[in-house]
């Protein structure tokens, strides 16, 4: 069961990480050029629905993971070892991710106009590096340390 968990969990950080990438490499430099509100509205309502939903996978196939490998959840905070300070640094990482998310969704969006673009540019490239250490701390727990 944990294979398929982890697969699904690694399919999930896929779509989420890897949309973010697109956006904030591939289409956020001509919107900001442009001021396009609507092509930044285009991409969040045809990505929004497949986003969320692979993190919602990602938190719950997260959790479940993190408690096959250490069982007692109070453990998690203790970062005592090596798996307990990745876990805890991945629980930071969705704070933030939350956080940010959160920002963008009650201030910046429903104010959304060509002269706060930039302001949700902010937003979406934090993101996207968050979900970038998401995905390099998810490959340390198989792959140890990287110093």
């Amino acid at each position: 069961m944990y294979k398929y968990v982890l697969v699904l969990h690694i399919l999930s950080a896929t779509v989420w990480t890897g949309g973010h990438l697109v956006l904030a490499l591939a289409l956020l430099p001509k919107i900001l050029r442009e001021r396009s509100v609507a092509d930044l509205l285009a991409f969040e309502s045809a990505y929004e629905k497949w986003g969320m939903t692979a993190l919602v996978i990602q938190v719950l196939s997260g959790l479940w993971l993190a408690h096959t490998l250490i069982p007692d959840i109070g453990s998690w905070f203790a970062a005592d070892n090596f798996v307990t300070r990745l876990i805890l640094l991945k629980l930071t990482l969705l704070a933030l991710t939350l956080a940010v998310a959160m920002d963008a969704r009650l201030r910046v969006i429903p104010r959304l106009s060509a002269d706060t673009l930039p302001a949700m540019a902010l937003r979406i490239r934090l993101i996207t590096t968050l979900g970038v250490a998401f995905v390099i701390v998810g490959t340390t727990f198989r792959t140890g340390p990287w110093l």
